[in-house]
């Protein structure tokens, strides 16, 4: 079928009832705008440089979220209606096969309803298809008139139609296909409306007809499948239901999902079998999470890779990290950008990782702050440790090799050096360098004064 489909994408509108000074498809839901989210309905139907998506309104911001490459693009520099739109993209599109024409306002729509959809062409004397839906209220919306022998007869707007036809529930969704050539032959004929004065692509239908070919409807009984984005209210309804079609398609892939209507997972994040989501999660972007690992309560990673085995204790935030086999994170940690965790790590509670990489069995389990390093491995990593990497103007990196001990509450003032197999000493200020197996102290000696508190309180009692 990929050899025989175009898909044209209807993208150009603003979409005043959004009260937004965005494009209508630039909006998103369950994770991505709503023209990738149709793109990726379309894509198992045709190859990416056989959909043109008909874009006008901020079209270059549109060109920009595009996220598959080689899709192509038609601009419509003037909204003349849905038929001046797709002959927008003559020049772009084969005038063989199969024409599908979707909407790039429908988030909802699933592939195997197009798959289905496009199985009806190549019948004797069928011209196109229209997808339909009957819905609780029609209003605002083409009736679908059929023939005796349930084929398509007309296309009524509301303003056109007759009681009777005002009572007809069955509607026009705005996802056809044609026969290409029949299509192109065609097009001209479609007139502006004589009140708007836009080309309507419903008139295609009737045209069609004049002319001896069948339109075929397709009726999909799940309403919300082709719900079109007009409204805010509309776009939380579609995220919702993006929402759960994702949880609901990582559980019957085997992952376990601790209730899953409080855990938020974008289209294309990927999670191996047997691992655990706990609540409240969200996993953002492209993250991939392996197999059997646990993802503790709030916590939110985007763009992140996570290998098998790993264990992420509640509340960690990470962003575009790595985090390796069997490595224990939080809770309450966060890995900030070109963060690599190592196999067997443990990252604890209230430890930030910038742009560090924690090398294998190395650990920072309390309250520290890990910039621009590279730490060896089974290197330890005491409470309160800071590594000052920033003075001002410039970020400075840190080495510390590997086996090495800091001890508690220490500083690092970067750029320094720590070699393999030596120690830090508790509280020590670190400006230099410290060789292999030394021991380093940074701290001014202890001092006391004997009775020196007892005579302050004395001399306040007096003032």
């Amino acid at each position: 079928m990929k050899n025989n489909v175009t898909v044209v994408i209807l993208a150009a509108g603003l979409g005043t009832r959004m009260k937004s000074k965005k494009a209508k498809v630039l909006h998103e839901a369950g994770g991505d705008t709503l023209l990738n989210h149709v793109i990726r309905a379309a894509l198992p139907l045709a190859p990416a440089e056989k959909i043109v998506a008909v874009i006008g309104y901020q079209e270059e911001e549109v060109r920009r979220s595009v996220k598959t490459p080689g899709v192509r693009f038609a601009v419509q520099e003037e909204q003349k209606g849905t038929g001046h739109a797709v002959a927008c993209t003559k020049d772009l599109v084969e005038a063989s096969g199969q024409l599908l024409i979707l909407n790039g306002d429908g988030p909802l729509i699933k592939t195997p309803t197009l798959e289905t959809f496009l199985g009806s062409g190549g019948q004797s004397g069928i011209a196109g298809g229209v997808v339909t839906t009957e819905v609780r209220d029609p209003t605002g919306y083409g009736r679908i008139v059929r023939t005796g022998d349930g084929r398509i007869a007309a296309i009524v707007e509301q303003k056109a139609a007759s009681p009777e036809q005002l009572a007809i529930r069955e509607i026009n969704t705005g996802v056809y296909w044609f026969d290409s050539a029949l299509f192109w032959q065609h097009i001209g004929e479609i007139h502006p409306n004589s009140q708007s004065g836009e080309y309507y692509l419903t008139d295609i239908v009737e045209i069609l007809r004049r002319q001896g070919h069948s339109i075929a409807p397709r009726l999909v009984a799940d309403e919300t499948e082709l719900l079109g984005i007009n409204t805010r209210v509309e776009l939380a309804v579609a995220d919702r239901i993006l929402r759960q079609r994702k949880t609901e398609a990582l559980m019957l892939a085997g992952v376990t999902i601790e209730k899953p209507e409080t855990v938020t997972v974008d289209p294309d994040v990927e999670v191996g079998q047997d691992t655990v989501i706990e609540a409240h999660v969200e996993l953002r972007g492209a993250t991939r999470i392996g197999a059997e690992c646990r993802i503790g309560t709030g916590s939110i990673f985007r763009d992140c890779e996570v290998a098998d085995g790993v264990q992420i204790l509640p509340y960690v935030v990470a962003d575009r990290a790595k985090i390796a086999h069997s490595a224990l994170v939080g809770p309450f940690s966060r890995l900030r950008p070109k963060s690599v965790v190592g196999e067997h790590c443990h990252i604890g509670n209230y430890v930030e990782l910038k742009n560090t990489t924690m090398e294998d069995r190395s650990k920072a389990n309390h309250l520290a702050y890990l910039g621009d390093a590279i730490i060896g491995e089974a290197t330890n990593v005491g409470a309160g440790t800071i590594i000052c990497n920033y003075d001002g103007v410039h970020k400075h990196p840190t080495r510390i090799a590997d086996h090495v001990f800091v001890g508690s509450n220490s500083t690092l003032v970067a750029p320094v050096t720590v070699g393999s197999g030596s120690y830090i000493a508790a509280g020590s200020v670190i400006t230099s360098d410290v060789a292999r197996d030394a021991l380093a102290l940074g701290r001014a000696r202890q001092t006391d004064k004997p009775g020196w508190a007892k005579k302050r309180r004395e001399e306040r009692k007096k003032e």
